[in-house]
């Protein structure tokens, strides 16, 4: 067992390996048998570093959540006005489209946690957090500099957030006229009236 683990591939290629097979195949298709195949490992060695599949499936979501994280604060830390960096975290919050990977994956994780252990619970949470945070200090922001009307961040930031994955659930799973464009649309108009901010395009 030593020396397979020293021949094993490094956990991050592992959980890109997973995430791939998710966009190109579908995640009824990520079996611990395949992804071993595919990336030269045996199924029991993944178990071995994985425990389960629940496992495997929230460690690439946070793995996936962590890159989603370090682009999100690349937009959220660029110059201008707050309105143009809350339109561009709607567009990385909101699905590319049907079958989206990651939100494919989100979904899955979110099914599983209804018996997952409180740690797995905790971690999602924690993925949770990250995006609440930074949409409560950019609302926050953009109150101060006068550029959206006077509203309690948090409170907004939570509901904001609930719309958002209404519609990103009815983008992720193709329901007929919730496409992104469509779904993009009315965030953009519920912004612009709620915040009484300029249309966020």
């Amino acid at each position: 067992m030593a020396g397979a683990r020293r021949n094993a591939p490094p956990r991050e290629d592992v959980l890109a390996a997973a995430m791939d097979m998710i966009a190109e195949r579908g995640l009824e298709k990520l079996t611990m048998a395949a992804l071993g195949r595919e990336v030269g490992m045996s199924s029991g060695h993944l178990l071995y570093y994985f425990r389960s599949k629940d496992e495997l499936l929230l460690r690439t979501l946070e793995w996936s959540e962590g890159r989603l994280g370090a682009e999100r604060g690349r937009l959220l830390a660029r110059p201008g006005p707050a309105r143009e960096r809350l339109a561009a975290y709607v567009e990385l919050y909101v699905p590319d489209g049907h079958r989206d990977p990651h939100w494919t994956l989100w979904l899955e994780v979110w099914n599983r946690s209804q018996n997952a252990a409180d740690d797995a619970r905790e971690r999602q949470a924690a993925i949770e957090g990250a995006w609440h945070r930074d949409l409560v200090a950019l609302i926050a922001e953009g109150v101060s500099r006068g550029e959206f009307r006077p509203v309690d961040a948090d409170r907004f930031a939570t509901r904001l957030r609930a719309l958002l994955d209404g519609f990103s659930i009815h983008v992720a799973i193709g329901l007929r006229g919730t496409g992104r464009e469509q779904v993009m649309s009315h965030v953009r108009e519920f912004l612009a009236d709620a915040l009484h901010a300029p249309d966020t395009t």
